[in-house]
C-alpha cells in the first residue's frame, strides 16, 4: 500500500513512486541506486556477496540499479584489481548472477561502463607494466602524466566500449550507462585543461565532444535501436570542485547535442549537491535551475538527478576523517521533480546505509532511515 507522505513543501511523494519507460527500461518508480566504487570483486569477478549486495537494495524498492563503475576491456583502464570487469567469461558469469538476483527482485539493473583514462595513475596494481592514457598525456592538475592517444588507439578504445556494451546487452542487463563524469577518460576529451590535442578531436566544444560522440554512436549501431543508453557527465572534476566543461547554457547545449544525435537516451548529470543551481549568475528562476534541469531543457531528454539525496553531508565527506552523514528530509528534492527538472533520482550512501531506503519513503516510515557512517563504505552489508 502507498501512504500519501505529505512534506513541508507539500509535495507529496506520490510522484517519485510513478512508473517510468524508456527505450529497454520499464522502472516500476523513479529511484535509481547510484553507481558507488566498492571493490569487492577478487580479480575483476563479482561474487555471490556482490549479487547479494545488490539484490538487497532491488528487494527494497530500487526501480533501477545502476552498478559500480566496471572495467572496459583494455588494460589501462583503471587500476585497482578488485573493481569488477566488464569482459572476460568468469566476470561476465559473476555479472549474470547479479542480474539475475534484481531481476528476481522486481528491479532493473544497468552497468556502468568505465574508463579512468589518466586519472589511473603512475602506479596501477592492475597491469602495472602499462601505461596510462589521456587525449594529451596530461593529468587533471595540467601536468605531464601517462601519454597521449594515438589515432589508432581511439579506434582500439571505441572497439572497447563496444565491446563492454555488447557483453552488457548478451549477460541481461537492461541498459548501459557510459561514464564521461568526474575528469575520466571521455570527460577528458571534453574539458579544455585536458584535451590540447591538435587534430579534430581537440579544439572546439564541438572537437572535443567528438570523441565521447562517436563512442555513442559505435555503441548505438552494436547494440540496436532499442537498448537505453544513459550517459553520466559533470561538470566538476575529481580533483576541480569548481571546474566546468560549459561555463553557459549555450555552451552546454553545445556538448550535449551531438551525445543525443549519437543515440543517447538518458542524461545523468552528477553533481555533489542535487538542489544547486547550475549557472547561478543568470537572473530569475534561470539562475535558480539546477543541473539536472538545465540538461532537460536544453535537450528534452528524460534526466537523473543526483547528490547527497537524503543526507546532510555532501558525499565528499565521506572520503574525510568527518565521513559521518545524518538523514534528512527531500523537500528539495520533491519540489524539484514536481517542477519538471528531472525523471529519477540516484540515491547514494543513504542506499549503503540502508537497503530498504526506498521501501521505507514509501511507507512512510522516513524515522526509520539509517544515518550514513563511514564504516558503510567497508563492507557490502
Amino acid at each position: 500500500m502507498l501512504h500519501r507522505l505529505v512534506t513541508e513543501t507539500s509535495q507529496p511523494v506520490d510522484a517519485l513512486f510513478e512508473p517510468f519507460d524508456v527505450k529497454s527500461l520499464h522502472l516500476r518508480n523513479r529511484f535509481a541506486m547510484a553507481p558507488m566504487t566498492r571493490a569487492f570483486s577478487p580479480d575483476g569477478i563479482p561474487t555471490r556477496e556482490v549479487a547479494e549486495y545488490y539484490r538487497r537494495r532491488a528487494a527494497g524498492g530500487v526501480g533501477l540499479i545502476i552498478t559500480e563503475g566496471t572495467y572496459i576491456p583494455d588494460p589501462a583502464a583503471g587500476p585497482e584489481a578488485a573493481v569488477p570487469r566488464h569482459y572476460g567469461e568468469q566476470s561476465l558469469a559473476g555479472w549474470k548472477a547479479v542480474v539475475d538476483a534484481v531481476h528476481g527482485e522486481g528491479g532493473q539493473i544497468i552497468p556502468q561502463l568505465w574508463h579512468l583514462g589518466v586519472s589511473r595513475g603512475d602506479k596501477p596494481e592492475l597491469n602495472p607494466e602499462v601505461q596510462s592514457v589521456s587525449p594529451s598525456g596530461l593529468g587533471l592538475d595540467g601536468t605531464a602524466a601517462g601519454r597521449a592517444l594515438t589515432a589508432a588507439d581511439l579506434d582500439t578504445l571505441r572497439d572497447a566500449w563496444v565491446n563492454a556494451a555488447v557483453n552488457a546487452k548478451a549477460t541481461g542487463f537492461d541498459g548501459i550507462e557510459l561514464h564521461g563524469a568526474h575528469g575520466y577518460l571521455l570527460d577528458q576529451f571534453l574539458w579544455e585543461r585536458t584535451n590540447l590535442r591538435s587534430d579534430h578531436y581537440g579544439g572546439t566544444l564541438e572537437a572535443r565532444v567528438r570523441f565521447p560522440a562517436e563512442v555513442v554512436a559505435a555503441i548505438r549501431e552494436a547494440v540496436g535501436p532499442d537498448l537505453a543508453i544513459v550517459y553520466r557527465y559533470s561538470q566538476w572534476k575529481s580533483n576541480d570542485y569548481k571546474a566546468r566543461i560549459a561555463a553557459t547554457p549555450d555552451e552546454l547545449a553545445r556538448v550535449l547535442t551531438p551525445l543525443v544525435q549519437a543515440g543517447v537516451d538518458v542524461l545523468h548529470p552528477s553533481t555533489r549537491r542535487h538542489w544547486e543551481p547550475a549557472f547561478p549568475e543568470l537572473p530569475g528562476t534561470d539562475g535558480e535551475l539546477g543541473l539536472a534541469g538545465w540538461t532537460k531543457k536544453i535537450t528534452g531528454l528524460p534526466t537523473i538527478t543526483v547528490g547527497s539525496v537524503g543526507l546532510d553531508k555532501v558525499f565528499t565527506t565521506a572520503f574525510s576523517g568527518k565521513g559521518d552523514s545524518n538523514v534528512a528530509g527531500i523537500d528539495r528534492l520533491l519540489k524539484q521533480h514536481a517542477e519538471g527538472e528531472f525523471d529519477l533520482v540516484a540515491v547514494g550512501r543513504a542506499l549503503l546505509a540502508d537497503p530498504e531506503w526506498v521501501r521505507k519513503l514509501r511507507e512512510g516510515r522516513t524515522d526509520e532511515h539509517i544515518a550514513f557512517r563511514q564504516e558503510h563504505q567497508k563492507t557490502l552489508t
